[in-house]
């Protein structure tokens, strides 16, 4: 393990938290276990689950990878860009698989480090998504010893909105057989329980600042957004439904060409390869819709410097007490 000493007085931890995926197909019920607060799937639940995995990886197993990538592009973008002598040093925290929220707080606090940032790798703000992972850390960080503040939303971060913004463009051009104003662009993320709206949660609406923000910036007028992933909790969830409005578009709209761009999610994992690039695909065959989706920010420089400036900026409010 790294010593802090190395890095010297002016060390921050940085906790890059996310939600986490297995590692391999046998971890799934460990997993899903965890997501359910400790509830083992049914044998129904589970099998679906496996199934889903094992369509997208084929019994190869990335997506734990992409994560660790990001973690990995910021802990060098942090590097090249920290000034006054500050040196950051990244840990990962998971929501639902190991290293946890927690094994990343007691692993900067046990090289020693005292100060530290933590952010997510979502870019909207929602109490039961980024206020559950802050939650998590801060009990942590408190028990541990280590002073931390949070980054809690940077959904209209400029460098964020570019590289969003350039996949769009990238995207609408393999629609070479029609005009791009001729597609239908949805911009979705993942869909929370209907409740948040009468908690007054900023969710809903920092979604649609991104969107509007990326359909200034690249023209399109022919845009909307869309909800995805809902979960079988058997309470209302908010929609609609993006596999609904494709349907609801074609019949009612004559939509044939739509463009899904996922801006509420910033890897390739589950919900976009699985969702996305196979369940809604197979539904626009079906519709005989041409359908596509942007490409992932994964380790987009533009991205990785997006972070950089939050992190860094929270390190001054550290800096100041707050």
């Amino acid at each position: 393990m790294t010593s802090a000493a190395k890095y010297g007085p002016n060390a921050v931890g940085v906790l890059v938290m996310s939600y986490g995926t297995p590692e391999s197909l046998d971890q799934v019920e460990a997993y899903y276990t965890h997501i359910r607060r400790g509830r083992p799937p049914t044998p129904e639940q589970l099998n679906d689950l496996v199934r889903r995995y094992d369509a997208i990886v084929g019994g190869f197993f990335p997506l734990r990878r992409n994560t660790d990538a990001q973690v990995a592009a910021l802990q060098a973008t942090l590097d090249r860009e920290a000034a006054d002598g500050t040196t950051y040093v990244c840990y990962q925290g998971l929501k639902h698989a190991a290293p946890f929220i927690e094994d990343g707080v007691k692993a900067m606090a046990a090289d020693g480090i005292t100060r530290a940032v933590g952010v997510v790798l979502a870019p909207h703000y929602s109490v039961m998504s980024i206020g559950s992972y802050v939650k998590r850390a801060q009990a942590a960080a408190e028990e541990a010893g280590v002073a931390m503040a949070f980054v809690e939303s940077y959904h209209l971060h400029p460098k964020l909105i570019e590289a969003l913004s350039v996949r769009v463009e990238r995207a609408l051009a393999r629609f070479a057989e029609v005009d791009p104003e001729e597609v239908k662009v949805l911009f979705t993320a993942h869909s929370l329980p209907e409740r948040i709206l009468d908690m007054k949660d900023p969710y809903p609406e920092q979604l649609l600042e991104t969107s509007r923000a990326i359909a200034e910036r690249t023209g399109i007028e022919q845009w909307q957004f869309a909800w995805q992933s809902a979960g079988q909790t058997g309470e209302k969830w908010l929609g609609p439904d993006v596999l609904e409005e494709l349907e609801r578009l074609h019949a009612e709209e004559g939509v044939d060409y739509a463009l899904v761009c996922p801006i509420g999610f910033v890897s390739d994992h589950l919900e976009v390869l699985y969702d996305l690039d196979i369940e809604a695909q197979a539904l626009a065959g079906k519709l005989g819709m041409h359908l596509e989706r942007t490409e992932m920010l994964n380790t987009e420089p533009l991205y990785m410097e997006t972070l950089s400036d939050v992190v860094r900026s929270k390190t001054t409010a550290l800096e100041e007490g707050s």
